[in-house]
């Protein structure tokens, strides 16, 4: 088998990807229809805002949570409950649209309600990969699972759009509510003696407490967190803008929009197939990527003609998905097995916890200043966000970053104590490069984790 598939190899892992697959398709079919929705009810940059914020309230609020849910129960029959909960809004939307009765408030209240199942189905599904794949192919499955999401990216917005002229909004959102069916049906036909299942967490206090302390106690994997954290607060709205930026930019209608979705998702697939043949995964590499994806954003912003801001948009959803599966999966392989719901609960409210302020925030930026704003607003404040979190957590937590131009351009991370011995590391070579792949415990007297570049 190819080495970018070799997580296949695995027969859940083929069921749960055969599931995924259809209900993504599904779900960015709806995530179009929803926009186009609110965008004919209330001809508002600020209201899209709004609904995605809404969408993403639940993560802020309930993440840490849904962690430790994750933490404690069979992770199987949670995601099954989220697929249920999540199908149900979606039917309801549908229902209500093609009724021809659906209000804003409406669309606002089962938003929330969307993000509430939103909210206990991410971390739980971010931290069962690895039950299914074991650690050695977990690299690869979170590749091969972001491809999949990106595949279906690229056929889901031009689909929706498609479909939107044809036969409405309504039934295309209704057409999400049934495929959540291929994934409750992926995870029953599993093998369950076949999965990786670490000991549930007991009941304790302060477990969630734990979760946070374990997390601050690790500086290389804070600095990922807070660049992740402007980059889904403030930059990864691409569902806002690229409707702002066809709507109002280049007067198109709801087929061109839906290709700009598919056309930013080629460049996401790619970024994903990348990710699924590394072995090594490097923390330098989130740090350059979201740079990067700040910085193709700003370009992208101030191109000329419809034709020409397509072009962009493969390289920013290159650049976004590199980031995003490489700080996934130096999260997972860097932390305890016990803990791993707890840290993704909180990676994944960091990630899309932030959009409640952000996207009404990049939505009332493109209602006051145009729609090309959006981007280059979101895409500075994740390139300064990026900047200041390098800064913070090398002068203060005991982490240093060197650029190297020498055998080939690349940022070095490594704890600054190592700088006294400088011939040393330069000797050690490929040790500074490998992302900590041993879990390590809690351990109070150990202000770093493992080494890292």
């Amino acid at each position: 088998m190819s080495p970018t598939f070799r997580a296949f190899k695995v027969r859940n892992f083929r069921l749960y990807a055969s599931g995924a697959i259809v209900s993504n398709v599904g779900t960015w079919m709806q995530r179009v229809a929803q926009d186009w929705l609110v965008l004919e009810l209330t001809h508002s940059g600020t209201a899209l805002g709004i609904v995605t914020g809404l969408q993403f309230l639940p993560a802020l609020l309930l993440g840490p949570y849904a962690g430790l849910v994750a933490d404690r129960l069979p992770k199987r029959t949670v995601l099954t409950c989220t697929q249920i909960a999540m199908a149900s809004v979606a039917l309801v939307l549908g229902s209500l649209t093609i009724a021809g009765v659906v209000q804003p408030w409406h669309v606002y209240l089962l938003a929330l309600l969307f993000g509430v199942g939103t909210a206990f189905d991410a971390p739980t599904r971010q931290s069962f990969v690895v039950e299914m794949v074991g650690r050695d192919e977990l690299s690869n499955a979170v590749g091969l699972n972001s491809a999949s999401f990106n595949a279906a990216r690229l056929l889901g917005p031009a689909l929706a759009g498609l479909l939107i002229n044809w036969i409405g909004t309504g039934p295309v959102i209704l057409i999400n509510g049934f495929t959540y069916a291929a994934v409750i049906l992926s995870l029953r036909l599993m093998r369950v003696h076949e999965l990786h299942t670490p000991a549930p967490a007991g009941r304790e206090k302060g477990m969630i407490r734990d979760g946070m302390r374990y997390l601050w106690r690790r500086p290389d994997l804070m600095m990922v967190l807070v660049a992740v954290f402007f980059a889904g607060t403030f930059g990864l709205n691409f569902q806002l803008t690229s409707a702002l930026m066809a709507t109002q930019v280049f007067d198109k209608g709801a087929g061109e929009y839906g290709i700009l979705g598919s056309v930013l998702a080629i460049g996401s697939l790619s970024g994903a197939l990348l990710a699924a043949r590394r072995v090594r995964i490097r923390a330098r590499l989130v740090i350059g990527a979201a740079l990067a994806f700040g910085a193709f954003e700003i370009i992208s912003a101030v191109m000329p003609t419809y034709l020409t801001f397509a072009v962009v948009l493969p390289l920013v959803g290159l650049a976004s998905l590199t980031m995003l599966t490489s700080a996934n999966a130096t999260m997972q392989l860097s932390i305890e097995p016990s803990m791993r719901g707890r840290v993704m609960a909180l990676y994944m409210t960091v990630l899309m916890g932030g959009s409640p302020l952000g996207s009404p925030f990049i939505g009332w930026v493109g209602q006051e200043f145009g729609a090309r704003y959006t981007l280059i607003v979101g895409g500075g404040l994740t390139v300064l966000g990026t900047v200041g979190s390098v800064l913070y957590f090398s002068r203060r937590r005991g982490l240093a970053i060197r650029p190297r131009l020498l055998p080939r351009p690349r940022l070095e991370v490594l704890p600054q104590t190592e700088l006294l011995g400088e011939k040393a590391v330069v000797d050690a070579g490929p040790q500074t490069e490998v992302v900590g792949l041993k879990s390590e415990p809690l351990d109070d007297t150990k202000e770093l984790g493992p080494r890292v570049a």
